[in-house]
C-alpha cells in the first residue's frame, strides 16, 4: 500500500518549487481586483493547518506580493486585511516562515497598516505581529527600531535640530544635514515615520529630498537625497508606489549607474538601488525596463577599458585598484533584480557573457565579490527553466563545488543553499553533483557549528536522496554515519531536526530500500523514532516521525520491526487517538500498511492489532468530523472484512 505514501513524501521534499501550488501566486497579479481577493482569500484557505503548502509559497514569491498588496493605496480594505491574514497564517509555520518573512520587511509594512482607520484591518496586522515576535528567530530590536546611536540622537531632538539645516546658503551644511538624515533613516522606520511628517519652511521633507535629486543638482546631492527617501521607503515610511519612489528616486538611481558617472557613484547608485527593490516586485519589473539597465550594468564588467576616457592618471590608478566594486555592485543589483520575475532573470542570463561574468566572480579574490556573485547565482537559480538549461550550458555546479571547497561561512551559507536548489530531481547537474564528491561535502556541513549551514548541508542531502538509487542512498548513510544521524536528531535546531527527519523520510522510501535500509540500521533507527515520539516535541515534528514508521511498515520484512516492538505499537495507538487530526492521519498510514490484507502476515498482523483495541478505535474514528480521517478508517476497516 505504498500508494498512501507518495504524496506526503514528494511534497515534504519539493516545496522549494511545486506546480500546484504556483496557481496561488499567480492569481495575485490578475488585472482585476475581485479575482485578486478572491486568490487571497483561497490562499487563506489552503494555507491554514499546511506547512508545506506554506513553505511552497513562501518560495514562490507570495510574500512580496501580499506585502505589496498590503501597502497598496487601491487596495480595498478588505483585500489588505485578507493579505495581513494570510501573512499571519505563514507566520504561524516554522522559524524559517518568520525568517522569510523577516527577510521581505514585513515588520514596517505591518506597523504602517496600524495607522489604518479601519478597525478589521489593525487587528489583523497586531494579529501578525505578535505570532512574528512570539517567535524566537525574531529580533527584538525590530520592534524598536534598530542601533542605540540613532535613537538617542533621535530622541535628543536631532530631527528637528537638523532640518532647518537643509536650508542653508552653504551647500557643505546643507549636505551634511542631508548625510545626517541618511544615516538616522536607514532601517530605523521610527526615525523614517517622523521625517515624513517634517515640515521646514511650509514643505514637508519628503518634497525637499524631491528637488534635491533634481538632475540641476550636484550628483553627490542627488545621490544622497535618493539614499534618504529609499531608506524611508525600505522602513515603509513611504509607500513603494509613491510618484517620489516610483518617478523620482529609482530613476535618479538608474541615472547613477551610468557609464558617464565616476566609479563610486556609480557603485552607491547600484548597491542603493538594489537595496531599494529587493523586496518589492513592481519595483523590479519598473528598474529593469528603465534607460536599459539590465544592459547598463553589463558596463561594469568592461571598466576601465583599454579606449577608457579616463587622462587623470591617479583616477585610473585608483579605479583599476577598485573595479572590483563595481563587479560586486552589479551581481548585489542583478540578485535583487531577478529575485522574483522570469522575465528578468531571463534577460540577466541572456545579457552578454553574463553566466561566464557570474562564474568568474566565483573565483575572484575579493570575498566581497565572490558573495554577491554567489548571492546572484542563487537569485537566477530560483528559475526551474534556468536551472534546466543555462546552469547545465554552463556547468556552473563546477565553479560552485569549489566555492564549497574553502570558503567563509557567509559564502558556504548561500552557495550550500544554491547547491540545495540544483539538487532538485528536476535539475539536470544532479548527476555530476553526486558524482564530484557531493556528499562527503555536504555531510561535512553538518557537523558545522553554524545551524544555517547544518540545515543546508541536510537539506542538500534530503534533495539528493529523493527518488535516488539504492547506492546513492547507502553512500549517503555511510559518508554521514548512524552517530552523526543521532546527533542531528537530537539537534537544538529544529530546521535541522525537520530536515533530518525528511532525509530519513526520503531514504526510506521504496520496498526494497526501506527492507535494506532496516536490515542494517533498524535497531538505531526505531530507537532514535521512539526518543522523538517520547520527547517534547511539535506537531510538525511528531507527524514527519510518525510518517517514518508509515514507511517502515510499507516494507516487506520491515514491518516486522514495528510488529515486534509493543512500545511503538502503543505509542502509534495513543496518536490515533490524539487531539490533533494530522497526528491520527499519520499514525493510521502505519495501520493501514501494517494491516493490508493483499500482504504475506497481514492475518497474523491484523489479530494482534485486533487484540490491543485498534479495532475499537477505528470504528470511532470512522465517525470522525473530519472527512479525510473518516474515510482512512473506513478503508481500514474494510482490511478486517476482506
Amino acid at each position: 500500500m505504498a500508494c498512501l505514501l507518495e504524496t506526503p513524501i514528494r511534497m515534504s521534499v519539493l516545496s522549494e518549487v511545486t506546480a500546484s501550488s504556483r496557481h496561488y501566486v499567480d492569481r495575485l497579479f490578475d488585472p482585476d481586483p475581485q479575482k485578486v481577493l478572491q486568490g487571497v482569500i483561497d490562499m487563506k484557505n489552503a494555507v491554514i493547518g499546511n506547512n508545506k503548502q506554506k513553505a511552497n509559497l513562501i518560495v514562490l514569491g507570495a510574500v512580496p506580493r501580499l506585502l505589496y498588496l498590503l501597502q497598496q493605496e487601491t487596495s480595498s480594505t478588505e483585500l489588505k486585511t485578507e493579505c495581513a491574514v494570510v501573512l499571519g497564517s505563514l507566520a504561524m509555520g516554522t522559524e524559517n516562515n518568520v525568517k522569510s518573512l523577516l527577510d521581505c520587511h514585513i515588520i514596517p509594512a505591518l506597523l504602517q497598516g496600524l495607522l489604518s482607520p479601519d478597525l478589521k484591518f489593525i487587528e489583523a496586522c497586531l494579529r501578525c505581529l505578535r505570532t512574528i515576535f512570539t517567535s524566537p528567530v525574531t529580533p527584538e530590536e525590530l520592534l524598536y527600531t534598530g542601533p542605540d546611536h540613532q535613537t538617542i540622537l533621535f530622541n535628543h531632538g536631532a530631527v528637528q535640530n537638523i532640518a532647518h539645516l537643509l536650508t542653508s546658503v552653504s551647500y557643505k551644511v546643507r549636505m551634511q544635514a542631508l548625510k545626517c538624515f541618511s544615516v538616522l533613516a536607514f532601517e530605523n522606520p521610527q526615525v523614517s515615520m517622523t521625517l515624513v511628517n517634517v515640515l521646514v519652511d511650509g514643505e514637508l521633507l519628503p518634497q525637499i529630498f524631491v528637488k534635491m535629486l533634481q538632475r540641476d543638482k550636484p550628483i553627490e546631492m542627488q545621490l544622497t537625497s535618493a539614499k534618504c527617501l529609499t531608506y524611508m521607503c525600505r522602513a515603509g515610511a513611504i509607500r513603494t508606489d509613491d510618484n517620489c519612489i516610483v518617478l523620482k528616486t529609482l530613476p535618479c538611481l538608474v541615472r547613477m549607474c551610468s557609464k558617464e558617472r565616476l566609479l563610486e557613484e556609480r557603485v552607491e547608485g547600484a548597491e542603493t538601488l538594489a537595496y531599494l527593490i529587493e523586496p518589492d516586485v513592481e519595483l523590479q519589473r519598473i528598474a529593469s525596463i528603465t534607460d536599459h539597465l539590465i544592459a547598463m550594468l553589463a558596463d561594469y564588467f568592461k571598466y576601465p577599458s583599454s579606449v577608457s576616457a579616463i587622462t587623470d592618471i591617479k583616477r585610473l590608478d585608483h579605479d583599476l585598484k577598485h573595479a572590483h566594486e563595481l563587479r560586486q555592485a552589479a551581481f548585489k543589483l542583478y540578485a535583487s533584480l531577478g529575485a522574483n520575475d522570469e522575465d528578468i532573470r531571463k534577460k540577466i542570463i541572456e545579457t552578454e557573457n553574463m553566466m561566464d561574468r557570474i562564474v568568474t566572480g566565483l573565483s575572484e579574490s575579493s570575498v566581497k565579490v565572490r558573495l554577491a556573485a554567489v548571492r546572484c547565482l542563487h537569485s537566477l537559480s530560483r528559475s526551474v527553466q534556468q536551472l534546466r538549461t543555462s546552469f547545465q550550458d554552463h556547468a556552473v555546479w563546477k565553479p560552485l563545488m569549489k566555492v564549497l571547497q574553502n570558503a567563509p561561512d557567509e559564502i558556504l551559507v548561500v552557495a550550500s543553499s544554491m547547491l540545495c536548489n540544483l539538487l532538485l530531481e528536476f535539475s539536470p547537474s544532479k548527476e555530476p553533483i553526486l558524482e564530484s564528491g557531493a556528499v562527503e561535502l555536504l555531510c561535512g556541513l553538518t557537523q558545522s557549528e553554524n545551524p544555517a549551514l547544518r540545515v543546508n548541508g541536510i537539506w542538500a542531502l534530503m534533495n539528493m536522496a529523493f527518488q535516488a538509487e539504492q547506492k546513492i542512498k547507502a553512500d549517503i548513510l555511510r559518508s554521514l554515519s548512524t552517530e552523526q544521524l543521532f546527533r542531528l536528531l537530537s539537534d537544538s535546531d529544529l530546521n535541522v531536526l525537520m530536515k533530518t527527519l525528511g532525509l530519513l523520510r526520503n531514504l526510506l522510501s521504496t520496498r526494497p530500500h526501506i527492507d535494506k535500509i532496516m536490515s542494517t540500521h533498524g535497531k538505531q533507527i526505531m530507537q532514535a523514532v521512539t526518543l522523538i515520539l517520547e520527547g517534547e516535541h511539535n506537531i510538525e515534528v511528531k507527524e514527519q516521525t510518525l510518517c517514518i514508521l508509515a514507511n517502515i511498515a510499507d516494507g516487506t520484512t520491515a514491518k516486522e520491526l514495528i510488529m515486534t516492538n509493543d512500545d511503538i505499537l502503543q505509542k502509534i495507538k495513543y496518536y490515533m487517538g490524539h487531539s490533533h487530526v494530522k497526528l491520527q492521519l499519520a499514525a493510521m498510514f502505519c495501520i493501514s500498511n501494517l494491516i493490508w490484507n493483499e500482504e504475506e502476515g497481514s492475518q497474523e498482523r491484523q489479530d494482534k492489532l485486533r487484540d490491543m483495541g485498534i479495532v475499537d478505535i477505528l470504528h470511532k474514528l470512522s465517525q470522525s468530523p473530519d472527512s479525510n480521517l473518516c474515510d482512512k478508517a473506513k478503508m481500514a476497516l474494510q482490511q478486517y472484512l476482506a
